[in-house]
């Protein structure tokens, strides 16, 4: 996803982490109520996961407001990287929660706990769906306009809330109407399942953008066939690419005529790069300009990226480090 970087998406950012907050205070005070009168495991783990969800919402206040701050002489690429840290923090919280909630249902399945009051447990989840489901909704139009990866995780877990809540409703009813003795437990320990697994997912783009994980590979398609539409360039080697927080990041080597002087390389350079940030708006280039044919020994990628392999190898692949197939 390619957006225009503007100061807007600050703003936006921060009102949807306000909107999260707002919602896991709401919810945190239903739920504690609901679990200390309804006794229910289900409950105090959703109970768990709605403070978690709070903390996890302040951590995604903190993150967006660090990762706008504009580059400065410590942090010549921006704070984007504090986006991704706080995603991390709240998979960590994400995680923490699902082992004490498996915990806690196995310990009250073994001992045969039940909940006491199933209905206003079903009541206050009932509540929880409503206002989860306003927040998601408000989240995806943030997300859609700025790309940023701390809102992106804040609504996976909001997102996972909606089946847990629905989790508790189911729980509840099975022990209270159908007397199925371990349901709240059962239903419990599946819920802890599922953050779990929620955790691990969140954790795969908080950690590619850690490591400077290279853009997918169709993005690199369509940035290499801007990059091919200049009639002086002879090829383009060693890209490399990476983003952080909601700034992207590329560099590559081009091969231009020899017998250039450096002030029409340099106008060739311009106008490459005028195209490219017409593509990709606020992406940060640098180009390194080289005679026809010239490549460094050290060069991650010396094959020329404008010219697909004869078995029809991607360019973008090339640029991963694939070697073509002879």
């Amino acid at each position: 996803m390619d957006m225009t970087r503007s100061p807007d998406h600050s703003d936006l950012n921060r009102r949807a982490a306000y909107a999260s907050i707002a919602v896991a205070t709401l919810l945190l005070g239903m739920k504690g109520y609901a679990a200390f009168t309804t006794g229910s495991t289900s409950m105090l783990g959703s109970l768990a996961d709605t403070a978690l969800d709070l903390v996890a919402s302040l951590a995604t206040l903190l993150g967006v407001w660090i990762g706008a701050q504009p580059a400065d002489a410590n942090h010549r690429f921006g704070h984007g990287k504090a986006e991704a840290l706080a995603a991390m923090f709240q998979v960590v919280l994400i995680s923490l929660s699902a082992l004490g909630l498996a915990w806690r249902a196995i310990d009250e399945f073994l001992g045969g706990g039940r909940p006491a009051d199933a209905e206003a447990g079903m009541v206050v989840s009932l509540v929880a769906i409503a206002a989860t489901f306003l927040l998601l909704g408000y989240q995806r139009r943030v997300i859609r306009t700025t790309g940023s990866l701390a809102i992106a995780t804040d609504n996976l877990h909001y997102s996972s809330d909606l089946v847990l809540n629905l989790a508790v409703i189911a729980a509840l009813a099975l022990d209270h109407w159908l007397g199925l003795a371990g349901a709240d437990a059962a239903f419990a320990f599946g819920i802890a399942l599922w953050l779990g697994w929620g955790a691990w997912g969140a954790s795969q783009a908080s950690i590619e953008q850690l490591m400077d994980h290279e853009w997918p590979l169709e993005k690199r398609e369509r940035f290499l066939a801007v990059v091919a539409q200049h009639p002086e360039l002879k090829g383009l080697h060693d890209l490399r690419t990476r983003t952080s927080g909601n700034r992207d990041f590329v560099q590559f080597h081009v091969w231009v005529d020899g017998r250039m002087t450096v002030t029409e390389a340099h106008r060739v350079m311009d106008e490459i790069e005028a195209k490219l940030l017409e593509a990709f708006p606020g992406v940060e280039i640098l180009i390194h300009p080289d005679p026809d044919g010239h490549v460094d020994e050290a060069a991650l990628g010396p094959e020329d990226l404008l010219a697909p392999a004869a078995d029809g190898t991607s360019p973008a692949l090339l640029a991963q480090g694939a070697p073509a197939r002879r």
